[in-house]
C-alpha cells in the first residue's frame, strides 16, 4: 500500500490549461493586437480581426465574443443599448486620425485637402461610408470640407480599412483615405495629407467585456485581467509604435 502511495506522489499532475479568450477587434489593430497577443502570458487570445460593423453584427448576433474593440463609438452603442456588455467594463482606449495614401508613383504631398479633387480621374478608396468606421470618419470630413459631393463618383467603397490601403497599394486605386496607424505599417504607399486634429472626426476606439452570465467568475476576472493589460506600459508601448494615441487609464 505505501508502495502505491510512492508512485502516485511521482506522477506529475496535468496542467490545466490556459483560457481560451475572444477578442474581437478592428482591422486597423490588425498588427499591434498580434503583438499584444504573442506577448501576453494569461490566457490564449483567439483573434477576429474585420470591421467594426462586422464584428458588432456578429456579436449581436451570439458570437462568442470576449472582449470587443470598436474602431469607433457607435458600433460599441449598437451592442450596449442591447444590454451585451458588462457594465462598468466600457472605456475608451486609443484615438487615431485620418490621412490620404497615395503609392509610391504618385510623388508629392498635398497643400491642402482639396488638391484631393484635382484629378477627376482618380479613383479614391474609402471603407464602406454607410457601416465601416474608416469610411464614415472619411465621408463626415469630406463632407466638413464640401469635397464629398465633388469626390463621390470618384469614391471607391471596401469592406475594411484595410482593404482601402491595398486597393493603392496594388494600383488599383490613386489615393485612400485610412487611418494614420494604417499608413505607417505600409512600404508601398506615402502619407499626401495628413486630416489636422482640429478639423477631423474625433476618432476613438472603446474596448468593453462582452457579457456572457454562463462563463464562471474565474473566467470573468481572467478576461477583465485581459482588458487591464491593455491599458498597461507594455501594450501602451505596442500601440504607440503603430501610430496610435493612448487615452488614460480608467480610474478604479
Amino acid at each position: 500500500m505505501l508502495v502505491g502511495v510512492g508512485i502516485l506522489s511521482l506522477m506529475p499532475l496535468r496542467a490545466e490549461p490556459p483560457p481560451q479568450i475572444n477578442v474581437f477587434a478592428a482591422a486597423s489593430l490588425t498588427d499591434a493586437m498580434k503583438e499584444i497577443g504573442a506577448n501576453y502570458k494569461g490566457a490564449e487570445l483567439n483573434f477576429n480581426l474585420a470591421a467594426s460593423s462586422i464584428l458588432a453584427r456578429q456579436i449581436i448576433q451570439g458570437a462568442p465574443a470576449n472582449i470587443f474593440i470598436s474602431a469607433d463609438e457607435a458600433k460599441m452603442n449598437d451592442v450596449d443599448k442591447l444590454a451585451l456588455l458588462v457594465l462598468g467594463t466600457r472605456h475608451d482606449l486609443l484615438g487615431n486620425s485620418l490621412v490620404v495614401v497615395a503609392s509610391l508613383e504618385e510623388k508629392g504631398g498635398f497643400a491642402n485637402i482639396q488638391d484631393l479633387a484635382k484629378d477627376k480621374k482618380a479613383k479614391i478608396t474609402i471603407g464602406q461610408p454607410d457601416t465601416v468606421p474608416a469610411g464614415i470618419y472619411a465621408k463626415e470630413y469630406l463632407t466638413k470640407v464640401k469635397l464629398w459631393d465633388a469626390l463621390k463618383d470618384q469614391l471607391v467603397p471596401t469592406e475594411n480599412v484595410r482593404a482601402a490601403l491595398a486597393a493603392v497599394e496594388a494600383g488599383n486605386a490613386q489615393y485612400g483615405i485610412v487611418y494614420k496607424t494604417d499608413a505607417l505599417i505600409s512600404k508601398k504607399v506615402h502619407v499626401v495629407f495628413e486630416v489636422p486634429a482640429n478639423e477631423g472626426p474625433k476618432i476613438v476606439y472603446p474596448v468593453a467585456m462582452v457579457a456572457h452570465p454562463e462563463k464562471s467568475h474565474e473566467f470573468f476576472v481572467q478576461v477583465r485581467a485581459f482588458e487591464d493589460y491593455l491599458f498597461t506600459p507594455p501594450a501602451q508601448a505596442i500601440f504607440q509604435k503603430y501610430g496610435f494615441q493612448v487615452l488614460p487609464a480608467p480610474s478604479k
